[in-house]
């Protein structure tokens, strides 16, 4: 122990020893600050899938546009619920997210936030969610917002993360929400149509998340992750690729005969499907041939995912506006 160690403020000043000034308190941060900080508990980048799934599904629900209410209120409810959700994660997730360079600068690793008071935002945020939906959309929608915090959560985060290499397939279901919310904020209840499209997304998932794991497969390994491209090789994984994305574009076809889509999806569709069809056929050609890093481009299939549900959602909205 050094002789200012134990003395009082009033010794060190009379030592002549500056004290070491202590990090502030949240609560006395800049409210800017303070605010970004509850903001990136919330994931609003992850958040965009639901604005990319959620208005297509509810203009094709309608065969129009939905009233403008009708929109900002089912987006304000699903905002809510995923960032409640989400804040939740990181609460549960903050021993692991330490150890990653990708989640390290996230606000209760860095101490921005408190893990008590994240966890009674995440808990407020989802109960809100809940109430706002059931009060402004419909309870159908509520209880599906309810559902995807319960999925995401504790089957997800809690259950299934740490324990098993598929756990982003069957935990991708709470991400999958948003379309049965979009199509029960206009209609009450869940069509096939809507069913399929939850399956569009479903199987997406994977192939969308696996090359993101690869990149930072060593993080996943050094926080004791199973994701799949941890445990798995390199082939094992694409050929897992390749199989959930046959699904996710066969789901993605399967609508069209039931009547609620026309020639502008179908077109569209096939152009998405070829699109990143393309990609993944190329990924599973240089796997095989023993490349790695930036000659396998995982980050080309994670970002091309990203523009291919884009692709599809947004010609599922023009769809209901276009007769031909």
């Amino acid at each position: 122990m050094t002789a200012t160690q134990g003395a009082s403020p009033s010794d060190s000043r009379t030592a002549g020893v500056a004290s070491t000034p202590s990090a502030p308190e949240p609560s006395r941060r800049p409210l800017r600050e303070v605010i970004r900080g509850y903001v990136a508990l919330t994931k609003p980048r992850i958040i965009e899938l639901l604005l990319i799934t959620t208005i297509p599904v509810m203009f094709l629900a309608e065969g129009g546009f939905p009233s403008l209410g009708l929109i900002l209120a089912t987006l304000i409810g699903g905002y809510l619920a995923a960032g409640g959700a989400n804040a939740l994660n990181m609460y549960l997730d903050r021993d692991i997210d330490a150890k990653m360079k990708r989640t390290k600068n996230r606000p209760l690793v860095t101490g921005e936030i408190s893990p008590r008071s994240c966890l009674i935002f995440g808990i407020s945020l989802s109960i809100v969610s809940v109430l706002w939906l059931g009060l402004l959309v419909n309870w159908a929608s509520a209880g599906l917002a309810g559902a995807a915090i319960l999925l995401y959560v504790v089957f997800y985060t809690m259950i299934l993360k740490r324990r098993t290499s598929q756990n982003i397939v069957w935990g991708g279901i709470a991400g999958c929400m948003p379309v049965l919310i979009g199509w029960s904020s206009v209609t009450g209840t869940v069509s096939w149509t809507a069913v399929f499209l939850f399956l569009v997304v479903f199987f997406w998932t994977p192939p969308h998340y696996w090359p993101l794991a690869e990149k930072f497969s060593k993080d996943y390994e050094t926080a004791g992750v199973p994701m799949l491209p941890v445990v798995a090789s390199r082939r094992a994984v694409a050929r897992q690729m390749v199989f959930y994305t046959v699904l996710m574009i066969a789901s993605s076809f399967a609508i069209v005969p039931l009547g609620h889509t026309g020639i502008v999806y179908l077109v569209g569709a096939i152009v998405a499907a070829a699109y990143f069809g393309f990609l993944i056929a190329r990924y599973t050609v240089r796997t095989y041939q023993g490349k790695t890093g930036r000659a396998l481009q995982p980050m080309s299939v994670f970002h091309g995912s990203i523009f291919y549900l884009t692709i599809l959602f947004v010609v599922l909205a023009i769809d209901p506006f276009v007769s031909l």
